[in-house]
């Protein structure tokens, strides 16, 4: 007997008419001879909703409103998923099958104390097993999971995709589904580029890059779970029966395509620190605490004067922009000399992505020929064997997106 594990995310539970939609696609893989298990987000915009709301408490009769406190906030947002596996649990039983729902806790997902972005640390089968061996489908809340001390925490954005991988990794699954609003990963972000083209099979290293490069389909740290257990992942459209992507092991056929794909990520900080002393643990000083903060640094360039003084550059989510300031408002004080801290948030990243890169020559080139005909700047390089990333302007952000795109002719049949 086989076992699947499928992943609804949030458009795909928006309503009732779509949680029933979904409960048939469960109930089809079991009359197919599967165990099944069901992780599900928040319905719809839930998340956003209870952000929203979050703030407007935080903000209210403040004059200089802080964010709400991360713990918290997870309290909160973990209600979402806790609405979805519930009703998902009743739409199962009303067409006649057996289903119960569980919470991350209830499973045992425990996670490190990280909250709003936690990574998960162990889950306990047993449960899940012995639900399943009984002939339930098994409904799991996506996106969270507690602490060894029993706080509730939630995984970040896209959280509810490493529940999904986790999970199969742990049950050992023969296939993760993840069921979205689109038909699989594209070529480029489809609403950006008209012309971007659905790819079938992708590698784990390639999806990884993407991932963390702005394509929002899957969370990186799904695709990082997936390839370390070797999980085939499925991105499938929960509103018809079309093939989606196949995200699995790199094959030697993948290297015949230079690039599979390209990516935008919109909205990046720059938090630049000048006149740092030029000294041994200079830089671990700042790093290790920026780690300890738990955020995460994308690009990092530094820049040495004659004078033993020197700038680190280094860009971060938006998002991170109010946890940033406090951890490099200390480290000013803590270098010693004269540093001094600029933020610019009007920054973007273009990047192109293919394990076929490693094997052949030019592709550099031909991006920033085709950013430099187009008279986008710019502003900084980054590369790793597999993928080539500009730091632009945010205003040419999309625009370079569709720029790149057509210059390696990503919307043609490979």
């Amino acid at each position: 007997m086989g076992l699947i594990v499928q992943k609804f995310g949030g458009s795909s539970v928006a309503d009732a008419q779509r949680i029933h939609h979904a409960a048939k696609r469960a109930i089809a893989a079991r009359q197919a001879g599967n165990h099944v298990v069901v992780v599900v987000s928040a319905m719809g915009d839930a998340t956003d909703q209870l952000v929203d709301l979050a703030n407007q408490v935080c903000a209210y009769g403040q004059s200089n409103p802080t964010p709400p406190p991360k713990r918290e906030l997870d309290q909160l947002l973990a209600t979402g998923e806790q609405v979805t596996i519930a009703l998902m649990a009743m739409a199962i039983h009303a067409q006649g099958h057996q289903s119960v729902s569980f919470t991350g806790g209830q499973i045992g997902l425990v996670t490190d104390d990280a909250f709003t972005k936690a990574r998960i640390q162990s889950i306990n089968i047993d449960r899940i097993f012995e639900e399943l061996h009984a002939g339930k489908i098994v409904v799991v809340a996506g996106f969270q999971g507690v602490t060894a001390d029993g706080d509730l925490t939630t995984l970040g954005r896209g959280g509810s995709n490493a529940t999904l991988v986790a999970l199969g990794a742990v049950l050992k699954a023969d296939v993760c589904e993840n069921y979205t609003d689109v038909d699989g990963i594209f070529t480029a972000d489809p609403r950006l580029v008209k012309t971007a083209r659905k790819i079938d099979r992708i590698s784990y290293d390639e999806m990884l890059e993407l991932s963390g490069l702005g394509a929002s389909v899957l969370q990186t740290r799904a695709v990082e779970f997936a390839k370390k257990y070797n999980v085939p992942l499925h991105v499938r459209n929960s509103q018809n029966e079309t093939e989606g992507t196949w995200i699995v092991a790199e094959t030697p056929n993948m290297e015949h395509i230079v690039v599979s794909g390209a990516a935008l990520k919109k909205d990046l900080i720059r938090v630049t620190i000048k006149n740092v002393p030029d000294r041994p643990g200079a830089a671990a000083m700042i790093f290790s605490d920026i780690a300890a903060a738990n955020i995460v640094v994308d690009d990092i360039i530094q820049t040495v004067s004659d004078d033993n003084i020197a700038d680190v550059s280094f860009t971060v989510e938006h998002g991170d922009l109010h946890d940033i300031k406090p951890v490099v408002e200390r480290l000013l004080k803590e270098l010693g000399g004269t540093p001094q801290a600029r933020y610019r948030d009007d920054l973007a990243k273009v990047s192109v992505v293919g394990v076929g890169m490693r094997l052949h020559t030019g592709v550099a080139r031909r991006m920033f020929q085709a950013l430099a005909d187009a008279k986008i700047n710019i502003q900084n390089i980054t590369t790793s064997e597999i993928k080539i990333s500009c730091i632009i302007d945010k205003t040419d952000g999309a625009r370079a997106l569709a720029i790149v795109h057509d210059a390696f002719e990503l919307g043609k049949a490979t």
